[in-house]
């Protein structure tokens, strides 16, 4: 798509009037609507403690319990509320927790073991690519 000039979005935006608006002050105000997208899946394979820490994943566990060392999946999705399915889809497809959801911006961790968190996120992945119709990103492993 070629770069519009701002007088070539005003005239496309506001056709007959543009003439009439022409010199007159406008103010413009740019709104971010967000699309059907999933746009953040990494696995992380193997935590390591000041990672597990910082994300909050420690707390809330139960004495004696050390979740480090396993596996961390972290996806983002548009719009937020989209999260709260992902969360369910991940948790129906493999044997993994919740560490963190927030359907206010949309974001999903999940933990387990390396193969369950894996075979969550690409059932999200898919699900929300084959099923619902999202744009997804492709799944980036460390």
């Amino acid at each position: 798509m070629a770069h519009l000039t701002k007088e070539q979005l005003l005239e496309k935006l506001f056709h007959d009037d543009y003439e009439h608006l022409k010199g007159k002050k406008l103010r413009m105000t740019r709104v971010r609507v967000p699309g059907k997208e999933v746009c953040l899946a990494h696995i992380i394979g193997s935590s390591q403690e000041r990672v597990y820490q910082n994300l909050g994943l420690h707390i809330g566990v139960h004495e004696g319990e050390d979740h480090t060392g396993e596996t961390v999946g972290l996806m983002r999705f548009t719009p937020w509320e989209a999260v709260v399915a992902a969360a369910d889809i991940a948790v129906k497809s493999a044997d993994i927790e919740i560490g963190f959801m927030d359907r206010f911006c949309g974001t999903l961790i999940i933990t387990g073991g390396l193969v369950q968190v894996q075979t969550a996120v690409e059932e999200v992945i898919r699900s929300f690519q084959e099923d619902l119709g999202f744009r997804i990103c492709r799944i980036h492993r460390s």
